[in-house]
């Protein structure tokens, strides 16, 4: 490799780009100029690649925030007020973004494969719409079980294409 990756505390020493990437070399002597955002005090930042942004992972996220808000307002209904329904009103949803973060966030500290990513997701969308049926609004359910079934094929499809 040419041009390493190097960590942002050494950006001032970074080689030029190999010949014929496009790119003119800085004058001898004098450092490249930093690509990127800078911080408070001048030193380049790191930037992130921008997430593309489409109509399935807004769909995604309205899942995710529906399932949540599907378990809080289970804990409120199903628990008598205020002792055991404020613990399962704020524990089922934080319990559920907790697994989901371990287990199927991009960002998870537990490598997890795409059979374990699937079984995650379905049983926290599974439990979600059963939520639903034990409150007696067993459409709700089935309406968010379909339409999270259909969001998580096609970005799980997304995710594993080759």
């Amino acid at each position: 490799m040419s041009n390493p990756p190097q960590s942002p505390v050494d950006w001032e020493d970074v080689p030029p780009p190999a010949a014929g990437a496009g790119h003119a070399a800085p004058a001898p002597g004098r450092a490249a100029p930093a690509v990127g955002r800078t911080s408070a005090a001048g030193a380049p930042r790191a930037s992130r690649p921008r997430r593309r942004v489409d109509v399935w992972t807004v769909v995604r996220v309205a899942v995710m925030v529906f399932g949540l808000f599907s378990l809080a307002y289970w804990g409120y209904i199903s628990w008598a007020f205020p002792s055991p329904a404020v613990v399962f009103m704020v524990g089922a949803p934080v319990f559920a973004a907790l697994v989901w973060f371990f287990f199927r966030s991009p960002r998870s500290p537990i490598p997890t494969d795409a059979v374990g990513k699937t079984i995650v997701e379905v049983a926290l969308i599974v439990a979600a719409g059963g939520a639903w049926l034990s409150i007696g609004r067993p459409w709700v359910g089935l309406v968010f079980i379909v339409v999270a079934a259909v969001s998580g094929i096609v970005v799980g499809r997304r995710e594993t294409a080759p």
